[in-house]
């Protein structure tokens, strides 16, 4: 009895695990399904039969670009939701996604295009009408994002697919483009997308919020090699080489255990000198943000460059004693 109960859980937990991969808006290769949960083809076509009878409509398609997928409108498994907590749930990780809040920005995305692969069309037109008539109140200054172009990205990514959108630039001027779509990159209150530009045949960044009316072609792609370490060191090395950057260098009077992680630091940015001072090194296109950071650290320390940090500083300590009235 404790080996049919133990062989039961086992494929429970596998049912399970496959489920979540199918709520994944693309098509799976039976190959690929088998590889990802360690279990062989035929195994993967006996686990979607049962998936069957237990009335989840999973897709079946043949060819190079062939595999399974999960239908919209199916019940929403592993989670048995009503229609009122589906609609809850589809508004909140919009909400989240949305305001891209701090460390959940890419989960929400993920999350909302699974959860909207299966909602049934009446469901997605309540969910549709009510992010419409809703108005948040934003915090942050940074950019507004359309959740529903998040959601379109990454499908387009998860199914290697070519995407055409209308892009506006920087100067205003809007063009065409038909991309690969490879990531998006959140940074701060900024989205990006790493693509690359099959009219320009180079690789690229576009900022999420200055897309519009992003249109999956259909047409699949085989994956091209990125020329960076991952898509968040490529977006990083775009962004300097766009924007006037500079290189601080500064002694600080406390361990380098004190100040670890309160500078928005990367490895390597500090070293320690002695048991009581560390040197950082940094690169900023703000002074302001910089200067601000190191004044709070409450601690005593030295600029040695850029000069036009120190000299902002230099203003800005004869503003604050004015202000003090000495």
């Amino acid at each position: 009895m404790a080996v049919i109960l133990a062989s039961m859980s086992d494929t429970t937990a596998r049912l399970l695990s496959l489920l979540s991969l199918l709520q994944t808006p693309r098509e799976w290769p039976g190959s690929e399904l088998a590889e990802r949960l360690g279990i062989s083809p035929r195994t993967i076509r006996r686990d979607i039969e049962r998936l069957r009878d237990l009335g989840y409509p999973v897709d079946a398609t043949r060819g190079a670009v062939g595999g399974y997928r999960l239908v919209a409108g199916a019940a929403m498994p592993p989670l048995l939701l009503d229609d009122e907590e589906a609609v809850a749930i589809a508004v909140g990780l919009r909400t989240a996604a949305g305001h891209a809040v701090d460390g959940i920005e890419e989960a929400s995305v993920r999350a909302l295009a699974k959860l909207e692969q299966v909602l049934p069309s009446r469901l997605r037109y309540r969910v549709g009408n009510l992010s419409a008539a809703t108005v948040p109140l934003l915090n942050a200054d940074g950019p507004r994002i359309d959740p529903g172009t998040l959601t379109v990205l990454a499908a387009a990514i998860a199914n290697r697919e070519r995407l055409r959108f209308r892009y506006r630039a920087n100067d205003g001027a809007e063009s065409r483009r038909l991309v690969e779509a490879h990531r998006l990159v959140a940074a701060g209150r900024r989205w990006y997308l790493v693509a690359y530009d099959n009219d320009r045949d180079s690789w690229r960044i576009f900022r999420v919020d200055r897309i519009r009316e992003p249109q999956p072609t259909g047409v699949r792609t085989a994956p091209r090699e990125l020329p960076a370490e991952d898509a968040a060191t490529f977006v990083t090395s775009k962004l300097y080489s766009l924007t006037p950057t500079y290189r601080a260098v500064a002694t600080l009077h406390l361990p380098v255990e004190e100040v670890v992680g309160r500078l928005g630091d990367r490895p390597g940015d500090l070293e320690a000198i002695d048991a009581h001072r560390c040197r950082l090194h940094s690169r900023t296109d703000r002074l302001e943000w910089l200067a601000f950071r190191l004044a709070m650290l409450g601690c005593e320390f030295e600029v040695h460059e850029p000069p036009e940090l120190a000299e902002y500083l230099r203003v800005l300590g004869a503003r604050v004693i004015r202000a003090a009235g000495n």
